[in-house]
């Protein structure tokens, strides 16, 4: 073997292989830690963390969903930036084609998919369980059970049979994993920052507790949209009220049915229940429906009238009077119009 052979081969085992290996290394960690699982991939997926799981966990979790070539590079790229622990629960949108760096960088900011969930005003709670349920969070049933919670009622300070009345409508966004407790004190505390120092002020010179207030309110929501009829109608509930009169709300006895079929009928009226305000006297045993701030407002800040009665009018809207003979009149009026149709 001539020198220069000699010369070339030990080129080749202590140069060119080291390098050689040096490359093939760094291609298969810049692969791993750099690059995205599938650059092409146009779709994303959810993936839920929960508490109990450890970072190695969640490595895992991507790994099977396709998110990262391997857990283990995942794990020790994160540890080697010390970022591989207390990531924040929730959802996270993420694709394959984002690389490690960036699908860490999503986790470690905590940047969660929110779930978006709209309460009306005018809802009842009874109805929402199955919106919770449409949006991803919860059974509808796991819902509905916690809404007669005793305990749950207690610590939200609550002397009721349920939470009707006492969430807030508003536009809120979750992130599962969660559950009905934690839905419900969201709705709660809204309503609790919606309640001001100035409300509980007027609601003790109207000498009504909030509870009162917010069963008021309830019936005025679902008797009109418009804020200028709701100011009078609420004349007409507070001044009936006082007058030991009863309220005759079609609404509260609506509420009383079961399986409403939306014909309401001269024996509904007749018919007992805690709800029917036309056989008993004063406010009925709670709200009956979660009522706007609008709505509030009118019961805690009634016009000042005389009236004690309103009827639909037959063009929309409501017609308020005085006395009993007035309302007749009115009454008279609309029936004589629709004949002549």
């Amino acid at each position: 073997m001539s020198s220069d052979l000699a010369k070339l081969i030990r080129f080749f085992f202590y140069i060119f292989v080291p390098l050689l290996a040096a490359f093939i290394t760094y291609s298969y960690m810049h692969s791993i830690f750099f690059e995205p699982a599938n650059s092409s991939a146009t779709d994303t997926m959810l993936v839920e963390v929960t508490p109990e799981m450890t970072f190695r966990d969640i490595c895992t979790a991507l790994e099977q969903q396709g998110l990262v070539k391997t857990s283990r590079s995942l794990n020790l790229y994160a540890r080697l930036r010390g970022v591989s622990a207390n990531i924040k629960p929730g959802e996270y949108v993420l694709s394959a084609a984002m690389t490690p760096k960036q699908i860490l960088e999503t986790l470690v900011a905590g940047v969660l998919h929110k779930r978006p969930l709209r309460i009306e005003e005018g809802s009842s709670v009874w109805n929402i369980g199955s919106k919770v349920e449409s949006a991803g969070l919860i059974a509808a049933d796991e819902f509905d059970k916690m809404l007669t919670n005793a305990e749950l009622l207690a610590r939200a300070g609550i002397g009721a049979g349920s939470f009707e009345g006492y969430f807030a409508p508003d536009l809120y966004e979750f992130s599962r994993p969660i559950n009905a407790e934690r839905i419900i004190w969201a709705f709660i505390e809204q309503g609790e920052e919606n309640w001001t120092d100035e409300d509980t002020a007027q609601s003790d010179m109207l000498r009504m507790s909030r509870h009162e207030i917010l069963t008021l309110a309830s019936i005025i929501e679902l008797t009109t949209s418009d804020s200028e009829e709701r100011r009078l109608v609420s004349s007409v509930l507070h001044n009936r009220l006082r007058h030991g009169m009863r309220l005759q709300s079609d609404q509260t006895v609506i509420y009383g049915i079961r399986d409403f079929d939306g014909i309401l009928t001269d024996d509904d009226r007749s018919s007992p229940s805690p709800y029917n305000t036309y056989l008993n006297y004063g406010l009925p045993p709670g709200p009956i429906c979660n009522p706007g701030l609008d709505a509030i407002d009118a019961a805690l800040r009634p016009a000042e009238t005389e009236h004690l009665f309103y009827l639909p009018g037959i063009d929309g809207g409501l017609r308020f009077s005085e006395t009993m003979r007035e309302y007749n009149e009115l009454l008279g009026k609309q029936l004589d119009s629709l004949s002549e149709e």
